[in-house]
């Protein structure tokens, strides 16, 4: 049975989502796909145990004391998506890629970059699996669902520290 916590954080509120002690959700406030009350099940307090452990990690994430999340996941999506899913969990701590990228290397040509851009704007573990990590074809920022200057922080947080901008 699914439930949900509205917990604060260095980068803003989040809600996470939990199904017993499997992560399905994490939302920024604006996300773009919105998830249905059946998704998010009851609101429970942030020091449910296990939400309670999610958020740690991000905290360590957010820190720079964290390069990968180690808590059960499950995504609910359609085939494509969750091949693209499986792809952004495959992009290293501090590398990027692009929508066309992605769409090549799934061997994918008849999917625009902008199919792969629809299903990584719909990817509900924002963060755990890390979409953060695509970029325009130009290495501009492109949209994302907690905002640009959360995905520039995000950006920034991976790189060494001797190539930060400060």
């Amino acid at each position: 049975m699914n439930r949900h916590a509205i917990v604060s954080t260095r980068i803003g509120d989040l809600t996470v989502v939990a199904d017993n002690e499997v992560l399905v959700g994490v939302y920024f406030p604006h996300h773009w796909v919105k998830p249905t009350a059946e998704t998010l099940g009851e609101r429970v307090e942030a020091t449910d145990p296990f939400i309670a452990a999610v958020v740690g990690q991000l905290e360590e994430y957010f820190a720079g004391a964290r390069v990968t999340f180690d808590v059960a996941t499950r995504l609910h999506g359609d085939e494509f998506q969750r091949r693209v899913w499986t792809v952004l969990e495959e992009i290293p701590y501090g590398e990027t890629t692009t929508y066309g990228e992605i769409a090549a290397r799934l061997g994918e040509p008849a999917y625009a970059a902008q199919a792969v851009g629809k299903a990584v704007g719909q990817n509900p573990l924002s963060i755990v699996i890390p979409c953060h990590r695509v970029i325009g074809k130009n290495g501009s920022l492109t949209g994302y669902a907690g905002g640009l200057k959360r995905k520039q922080f995000l950006l920034d947080l991976e790189q060494p520290v001797g190539a930060r901008l400060f």
